[in-house]
């Protein structure tokens, strides 16, 4: 039996795609949060309100995020504390329930901020072992 042949870019690792797949759900389950709280659950105003629009941004790194492009990763683990930032003053300020799902803004803005660390850093970790790899070759 042949050697096995190292992961090509095009060929990710079973963690890499793992923490792919944990960016990208709870990318689109704040990005339903946000949308759902401000039309329908707990909206600033009866009848929804434009904060609705603050969901727009967060699908906005997405189809990079499908792409395991690294820049993707890198500028949504920057941007996504200002929803962080949100939630905690609105977890602390506002009446239930639209604390409660301030929380949860918060809970998948960690998760997403993880999610995307992890990969940066692994696939950081994988281009070294290659690069090892080809030099040592």
């Amino acid at each position: 039996m042949p050697p096995l042949a190292p992961l090509s870019p095009a060929a990710p690792s079973p963690t890499i795609r793992a923490t792919r797949l944990v960016a990208v759900v709870s990318l689109l389950a704040l990005s339903a949060l946000c949308l759902a709280w401000e039309l329908w659950l707990a909206p600033v105003r009866p009848g929804g309100s434009w904060l609705a629009l603050k969901a727009v941004p967060l699908l906005l790194p997405l189809p990079g995020l499908l792409r395991l492009r690294m820049l993707s990763y890198r500028k949504t683990a920057l941007f996504i504390w200002l929803y962080f930032v949100e939630g905690v003053v609105r977890a602390t300020s506002d009446h239930a329930p639209s604390s409660w799902y301030a929380l949860g803004e918060v809970v998948l803005t960690v998760l997403l901020f993880a999610a995307c660390a992890a990969h940066v850093r692994l696939r950081q970790r994988a281009a070294k072992a290659a690069q090892a790899a080809g030099t040592a070759a």
